[in-house]
């Protein structure tokens, strides 16, 4: 399936660049004076897009899921330089394995944006996966593309591309591509990881109609390891010079894989009923809309291994551990009815769901299991409604639903925020979370070959309650999340899943500040955390700092080149991590070892025009450091590894 999404993103490439000049044509008809774009008119180090004629940068936009507006940035900050990895994210709170592509343990936790219903779990293949709330819409007035590339790990390389375009100003279609392949350093750690996205968004000629969507095609295969033997540990942790070639080491698992595969289809369309009086700012009853929107999302998991079986897995009821696919469906059709109205101060929608899910297998895997189910299956209607109202400089938005009865799906959702904005001097938002939902399905039924991996659970709703505050301003960027969670659900030392009877009360304060002198700059993270009730199975380490210093200047005649180069340090405090399972692709709690470190990490970025190069030096101390440095136990992070990329724009 993904080689045909693939090819189908390069078939459209290709057409596309060959209609590029009947395209500028259509597109002269909605934007003024675009044929005198330079493909060099964009400068470097500027804060903006420069283009010729009266194009501007803000005219190629991005749209999120709930409709933020951004623009498309051919800059070059510190803050790229935290998100140019395999995530394309600010991964502070994570901890990496030595691979790309393979999984994450958690530094820190966030709960302020939970989903309304459970999902199929086997969360460490989903670190990597385009949520709906992850896909982005655009409108350019050009064909718009853009590249990035990064090397991988001793063999392979990351790519993610975009193409996008407007056939009118009023429909945009796009897609994205993002495909990875990193043999790794260390035996049995192969990633080959795919993301197609597709979208598009119409709108009618005076907004009366409007429809967008997307289509999603992901899957994410590892070879596993299992982690290092115990001989191969005291190599590693002792320095043997007979091993620092790391495929040496021997491992846990020879031949053992697992597979996550996911497509999902969404459509959202509305209707304007009454279109007069637009503003919200008119506070008459206008806008009036009525709204449809259809997900169907199916996801599957799968763990493979040969016929060369372990023992770190337990007894097993097979010649070959090969588990079938989990599968599971989740189909949802929404109806809304969206207004503003000066009786609630701004826009308010209600709205209405029907939910059906199925998810388990097709046959019993193991004749030793007591399991007498194969599937979970049901559906629920779901009641609600979102609010957005500004109050001179305040933004309130509150997102509700309630999901009566007592099947799998019910339970409750409620999501506040005030913002406050004072101008551009600091802007401060509250927040509240208040969740009940089932667990994920994985922990309520599971199959597997191996004895020990088989269950059907009948687990209470996890019910969590999220209290945030965010201030941020030229002086300092601050967050406080207070979070208490009831029947919080983990997998424990025999790697089955357990509720914590319990609550968990957990505290996250993380801080931001960055001096600059000349052209110098310091930029520090800091984060504190306290779990003050159930730190048993809740485990998180107390501190985590990141602090990056860094020089930025022109180089050369004319400026041609905007360099920023520096070194960045991170070290988090010992704590209990979490160990990964790879059979469940999931953490799982372990009292044996505590683990944190330091670690170095040095870069050299430059911007030419449009283009952004990327030089890091990862770990830069291994090499004459402690070897205690770990992902997961057994599971060693990356040595001394030098990497290169590049992120690339064409504005035709």
């Amino acid at each position: 399936m993904m080689n045909k999404q693939f090819l189908f993103f390069l078939v459209l490439i290709l057409l596309t660049a060959t209609n590029t000049f009947s395209q500028k044509r259509m597109l002269q008809n909605e934007y003024t004076n675009l044929n005198g774009i330079d493909n060099d008119s964009i400068i470097s180090g500027r804060t903006k897009i420069e283009l010729s004629g009266k194009t501007k940068y803000t005219d190629y936009k991005i749209f999120s899921h709930k409709g933020v507006t951004t623009y498309i940035d051919t800059t070059l900050s510190i803050k790229k330089e935290y998100k140019f990895n395999y995530l394309r994210k600010d991964n502070f709170e994570l901890l990496e394995f030595h691979n790309q592509g393979q999984t994450f343990n958690n530094l820190g936790y966030s709960f302020n944006n939970l989903k309304q219903f459970p999902d199929i779990g086997f969360t460490a293949k989903q670190f990597s996966y385009f949520e709906i709330e992850d896909i982005k819409y655009y409108e350019v007035p050009t064909p718009t593309t853009e590249i990035l590339y990064r090397t991988g790990l001793q063999q392979g390389q990351v790519v993610d591309a975009l193409f996008t375009l407007n056939f009118s100003k009023r429909l945009n279609v796009s897609a994205s591509y993002k495909g990875l392949r990193s043999l790794g350093a260390y035996r049995q750690s192969l990633a080959s990881n795919g993301n197609f996205r597709g979208t598009f968004h119409y709108t009618t000629k005076e907004n009366q109609y409007e429809i967008r969507g997307h289509f999603t095609s992901q899957d994410f295969f590892n070879e596993e390891s299992g982690g290092l033997t115990t001989s191969s540990l005291e190599n590693f942790i002792s320095d043997d010079p007979d091993y620092t070639t790391r495929a040496r080491l021997d491992v846990n698992l020879d031949d053992a894989e697992n597979q996550f595969d996911s497509n999902r289809t969404y459509l959202e369309h509305s209707y304007k009923l009454i279109s007069s009086k637009d503003s919200i700012n008119n506070k008459d009853f206008s806008n009036l809309k009525i709204g449809h929107i259809f997900t169907n999302e199916s996801k599957s998991y799968n763990f493979t291994q040969g016929t060369e079986t372990t023992d770190i897995f337990g007894e097993i009821n097979a010649t070959e551990a090969t588990d079938k696919n989990a599968t599971s469906k989740i189909t949802n059709n929404e109806i809304n009815l969206e207004f503003n109205s000066k009786y609630v101060l701004g826009k308010f929608k209600a709205k209405a769901n029907y939910t059906s899910y199925s998810y388990g297998y097709d046959s019993i895997l193991n004749s030793n299991s007591t399991i007498d189910k194969l599937k979970l299956k049901g559906s629920a209607i779901s009641v609600g409604a979102d609010w957005n109202a500004k109050i001179k400089k305040f933004q309130l938005n509150a997102d509700a639903s309630l999901t009566p009865g007592s099947g799998r799906l019910s339970g409750n959702y409620l999501k506040g925020e005030a913002l406050y904005k004072n101008d551009s001097l600091f802007t401060v938002k509250g927040s509240l979370l208040i969740s009940s939902k089932s667990p994920n399905f994985n922990t309520l039924l599971h199959q597997s070959n191996y004895d020990d991996y088989n269950w059907e659970n009948d687990f209470s709703n996890v019910n969590t309650r999220d209290l945030g505050f965010t201030f941020n301003s030229k002086w300092i960027n601050a967050t406080l999340n207070f979070t208490n969670i009831d029947n919080y659900t983990y997998f424990d030392e025999n790697n089955t899943p357990q509720q914590f009877e319990n609550q968990i009360t957990y505290l996250k304060v993380k801080a931001n500040r960055e001096f600059k002198f000349w052209k110098l700059a310091l930029d520090n993270t800091l984060m504190y955390q306290n779990v003050s009730s159930g730190s048993s199975v809740f485990r998180v380490p107390e501190f985590v700092t990141r602090n990056t210093f860094y020089y930025t200047d022109y180089w050369f005649k004319g400026k041609p080149m905007l360099v920023n180069m520096g070194v960045t340090f991170k070290y988090f405090t010992k704590y209990n991590e979490n160990a990964y399972n790879p059979l469940l692709a999931e953490f799982t709690i372990q009292n044996n070892e505590e683990i944190g470190y330091p670690t170095f990490d040095v870069f050299f970025n430059a911007q030419v025009r449009r283009t952004r190069l990327y030089l890091k030096v990862d770990n830069i101390t291994s090499s004459f450091s402690d070897k205690n440095y770990f992902s997961a136990p057994n599971y060693p992070y990356r040595d001394f590894t030098v990497r290169f990329g590049l992120v690339w724009n064409w504005f035709i």
